[in-house]
């Protein structure tokens, strides 16, 4: 686990079957700490995520990234928060579910993206610094410095996915945190804007 952000660390665990790192992000906002689509974890930075205090939330972004939630619901006694709309797929037991435009512990503000891979697919918005948008599956961050879509072939619509997309450039962030591939940590903003062409 590594500092990126003020407030913010992130691990990676590499995924054989996708040929892409799966990131994991914690969070250390106000007075929560948070873990949002969280892969394995190393068992030492397990231990130290113990010592360290109480991992109050575990957000997932959408069903797909249910990982780990479930171990370190237990290992961590958090507190697990999904997207509404993916609930009913979820098999990881949850404590919330949240909607579009909901504020969430930490200040996190929640943005659903339409016509994505999953119907809860969201984004989470952090307003700290120069802004923090965190996605699940909304975005790839394939190639590194750059951000993609998935293929097309994992949207019912990709035109519309692709404009359920837009939504995310209303929002003023700098650092896009991702839950596959590489981050980008300053001018993410303009990244996204070429991705969607």
């Amino acid at each position: 686990m590594k500092p990126v952000l003020p407030g913010i660390a992130t691990w990676s665990w590499f995924s054989e079957d996708k040929q892409l790192d799966f990131n994991g992000h914690l969070l250390d906002v106000g007075e929560h700490r948070i873990l949002v689509d969280p892969p394995p974890l190393p068992d030492a930075d397990l231990v130290q995520l113990q010592a360290a205090g109480r991992v109050d939330y575990i957000l997932l972004t959408n069903r797909d990234h249910q990982r780990e939630a479930a171990r370190y619901r237990e290992a961590l006694n958090a507190r697990v928060y999904v997207p509404r709309e993916d609930a009913e797929e979820m098999a990881v037991t949850f404590d919330k579910t949240f909607v579009d435009g909901e504020l969430l512990p930490g200040g996190i503000w929640v943005i659903h993206l339409a016509d994505q891979k999953s119907p809860g697919e969201s984004a989470l918005f952090l307003q700290q610094g120069r802004g923090v948008l965190l996605v699940g599956d909304a975005l790839l961050g394939v190639p590194a410095g750059s951000v993609s879509l998935l293929p097309d072939a994992k949207y019912a619509d990709p035109a519309n996915a692709r404009a359920g997309l837009r939504r995310l450039l209303k929002y003023d962030f700098d650092s896009l945190l991702v839950g596959d591939g590489a981050s980008i940590m300053t001018g993410a903003k303009a990244a996204v804007a070429r991705a969607l062409g």
